[in-house]
């Protein structure tokens, strides 16, 4: 056990489930196997032809067979593994943290404490969010991805996002709704200190590798209109830390019409330049 996880009362563990995304996948498990320990990661690998990270050291790995399906059903498929190990992991273990491969949960470094010890000590009701940050490269100011340094050494700016304010928290068996979204038969509790970043819009060259092994087309789709949190973050006006709280505020008052236990924010898009601060997270 390492020694940030030693002294804890409570027992954490993180999920995932990737295809086709070591990249991501090992900075996954580095952040998350330095905040709660490599032996509380369990990951599930969709394709026995997929290729463990090389820093996986004592995290679980589980290959599984692949099946071609629409995109609707993979989501449904792959969200429906993840609620069941986290269920069975329930008997075990007291939090889980579930998400994506690119997404990374942290505390607000200005509380000077690390998410292991933040979530021992907080009271949890079923689930807790972070605010969603959906971090994008300003292609007028930023410069290409160095993948061997810190995302948010590279990265300020992100766009407030409502879709990945995500319930990925949780101290009870729950059935997530597809891509850790929502949570079925409850509501979300926004926390005020945590924040949940993706960098799946973190780099355009990555986006326009991933497009050219999906084909020509999707190329071409990518230069002529663009991503849109790149586009986003690189033309609006990037606005001050306040937002942080103006958001949090808004997502916990105001629901999409079409879904009550997702947060909303009445349309508004809202970038934000990342404070300095968070850089001390180590993503």
């Amino acid at each position: 056990m390492t020694t940030k996880t030693k002294h804890l009362s409570k027992k954490i563990a993180a999920i995932t489930m990737a295809r086709n995304d070591e990249f991501f996948l090992s900075r996954w498990i580095k952040y998350y196997g330095d905040n709660i320990g490599y032996e509380n990661l369990y990951i599930y690998l969709d394709g026995t032809d997929q290729i463990i990270p090389k820093n996986a050291g004592a995290a679980h790995i589980t290959k599984l067979p692949h099946t071609d399906m629409s995109r609707a059903a993979g989501d449904k498929y792959r969200i429906g593994k993840m609620s069941e190990l986290a269920s069975e992991l329930l008997k075990t273990y007291d939090i889980i943290i579930g998400c994506d491969c690119d997404e990374f949960l942290i505390v607000d470094p200005k509380l000077k404490i690390g998410l292991a010890e933040y979530l021992s000590n907080k009271k949890i009701n079923t689930t807790v969010s972070g605010l969603g940050l959906d971090v994008g490269q300003h292609l007028k100011l930023e410069k290409p991805l160095d993948t061997s340094k810190p995302f948010l050494a590279q990265r300020e700016y992100a766009l407030l996002s409502t879709r990945y304010t995500k319930p990925v928290v949780i101290n009870r068996p729950v059935s997530w709704g597809s891509g850790f979204h929502s949570i079925r038969g409850h509501n979300f509790h926004i926390d005020p200190n945590l924040y949940l970043l993706h960098f799946g819009a973190v780099d355009m060259d990555m986006l326009v590798t991933k497009a050219a092994a999906r084909g020509p087309d999707w190329v071409n789709h990518l230069r002529r209109r663009g991503n849109g949190t790149i586009n986003d973050v690189s033309n609006h006006r990037a606005r001050g830390p306040h937002w942080l709280r103006i958001a949090r505020i808004m997502q916990r008052i105001f629901r999409p019409i079409y879904a009550w236990d997702k947060p909303g924010m009445l349309g508004i898009k809202s970038v934000i330049k990342i404070p300095t601060r968070f850089q001390k997270s180590g993503v």
